[in-house]
């Protein structure tokens, strides 16, 4: 696509172009994180015009019956985790953004793209989709039209695709609205799409994206869409929902992980390894914080020193976080976002050891005093513990959250169904992930969660979900309702239980 953003241009594509051609050829574009200057009135006019073509995209499908849907589905999603195509996004992704890996990308791409295709499989999204004889109910899915879809700079790669393909098993179209930062990555997986559109007979500009993003026409895109999807900063999150369109937007994430005395040992320490360092901890879900009960807390240690884990001094630790938080805030510098463990060190000025995987500081404070009780967005975590009582670290997740992260997830490592009870229970949090990698929690084989890359977190994180959003939210249902014998009830059967306990 081009970077100019000539709205006019004809983006059909003659042929299919070869991926890394198309990925040179963005490499050669102008490299500037911040969109060309333009007035009021342009951005609105070119807003509207992509809009419109959205639009026609999208009312061209909306008779169209649920197996040419479901082609239509498979053709995009194939067309992002095809070997070359998949690879390309990740090496750009990497190249572009400069967070995480390039292997770990190709394997989210990959994982997530096939989970949700597997997951939306036998979905009915067209037509009746659900009948309840009983209460003489049916209902009919329908579009809901055009989706406005916010891109986070750490996710360029697999967030566009993702969003799109729930989009389209909806009969929807939808505009993406990348990332200044990684708009180069996004870019490609739109034209990847909108090829496998034309392959299946569909109209590409189901799929569109801006050209020059800025926050003006980000701004205008959500004004003008239909619904919004947000993924990204709280303040992304917050510009969507006062945009006056309907919203999914997610919180902050900084999830925590609880160790208690019954767990496997072995495991734990696998899947918080596995979930802190994969792709240098991007994901929103990477442990973000543990906490441990004492009786295991010097085992698990030495488990997480042998698998990489850097256990930092206090000295160590006042370095780390001059490093982290320069100017004090309570967001982590880019400098050491999905970064690996030896530049974040060396930033720092601290010495450690050939193979660090991850950064370690003990803990026990929460707020604006101890950034490390925040999301770090880095291989870099905070270490916790408590006694016996597991209402203990309870309070502790609860604490760790309202200072960041209200609402999105916590984990424990336990044999003790109790002990998940209290999680629970007792925490305000929108997922509890029990003996698995944090990372699951956006969806995994091993689990019944839908795959997601869009993790909602009620009203505690500001959202108007605790879902990982997903095909369903981008369908309006219309409900046929007929008549039924009718419901009897008496006064006595109503109130009679109040009537005994307090009288007439």
């Amino acid at each position: 696509m081009s970077s100019q953003g000539d709205v006019g241009r004809n983006l059909r594509l003659v042929r299919p172009v070869p991926v890394m051609e198309f990925a040179s050829t963005l490499g050669t574009m102008a490299n500037s994180d911040t969109a060309t200057t333009t007035s009021t009135s342009d951005v609105t006019a070119e807003v509207t015009a992509l809009v419109a073509r959205a639009r026609a995209a999208q009312e061209s499908i909306a008779d169209w019956d649920q197996q040419r849907i479901d082609e239509l589905v498979t053709a995009v999603g194939w067309a992002i985790v095809r070997k070359d195509h998949a690879e390309a996004l990740a090496q750009l992704a990497v190249d572009e953004g400069g967070f995480g890996t390039y292997a770990d990308k190709l394997t989210k791409i990959q994982r997530r793209v096939n989970g949700l295709l597997a997951d939306m499989r036998d979905m009915k999204t067209v037509g009746i989709v659900e009948e309840d004889p009983a209460r003489g109910l049916v209902k009919i899915a329908k579009p809901v039209g055009v989706v406005a879809a916010l891109i986070p700079t750490t996710g360029p790669d697999a967030t566009p695709p993702m969003k799109t393909l729930m989009a389209l098993k909806g009969r929807n179209a939808i505009v993406i609205a990348p990332h200044p930062r990684t708009r180069k990555t996004s870019e490609l997986a739109v034209e990847l799409m909108r090829a496998a559109c034309a392959q299946v007979g569909a109209p590409e500009d189901l799929i569109l994206s801006l050209t020059s993003p800025s926050i003006d026409k980000t701004r205008e895109l959500m004004r003008q869409a239909d619904v919004i999807v947000a993924t990204g900063g709280a303040a992304m999150v917050k510009a969507a929902y006062s945009s006056g369109t309907p919203a999914y937007g997610v919180g902050v994430g900084n999830s925590v992980h609880v160790i208690d005395e019954t767990a496997d040992l072995a495991d734990a320490s696998a899947m918080i390894v596995a979930g802190k360092t994969f792709d240098l901890a991007t994901s929103c879900l990477a442990d973000n914080s543990l906490v441990v009960a004492d009786a295991v807390y010097d085992d698990l240690m030495g488990r997480l020193l042998a698998s990489g884990g850097y256990l930092c001094n206090a000295e160590e630790k006042a370095q780390l976080q001059a490093a982290m938080w320069p100017d004090g805030g309570h967001i982590p510098s880019l400098e050491v976002i999905a970064k690996p463990a030896a530049r974040i060190a060396e930033l720092a000025g601290i010495q450690i050891p050939d193979g660090t995987a991850f950064l370690m500081v003990e803990e026990d404070g929460t707020g604006p005093e101890h950034p490390f009780s925040g999301e770090k967005l880095s291989v870099v975590l905070a270490v916790y513990r408590y006694g016996t009582d597991i209402q203990e670290a309870v309070d502790i997740i609860n604490a760790i959250t309202a200072y960041q992260g209200l609402g999105h997830t916590c984990g424990i490592h336990t044999s003790n169904e109790a002990h998940i009870d209290a999680l629970a229970f007792g925490t305000r949090t929108a997922r509890v992930m029990v003996n698995q990698n944090l990372n699951e929690g956006a969806g995994s084989a091993r689990n019944g969660l839908p795959f997601t890359l869009s993790l909602s977190c009620g009203t505690w994180g500001g959202n108007i979900t605790t879902e990982n959003v997903n095909a369903t939210h981008f369908l309006n249902l219309t409900w046929v309702s007929r008549t039924i014998a009718p419901k009897t009830f008496t006064e006595q059967e109503l109130f009679g239980g109040h009537w005994d306990k307090h009288g007439m």
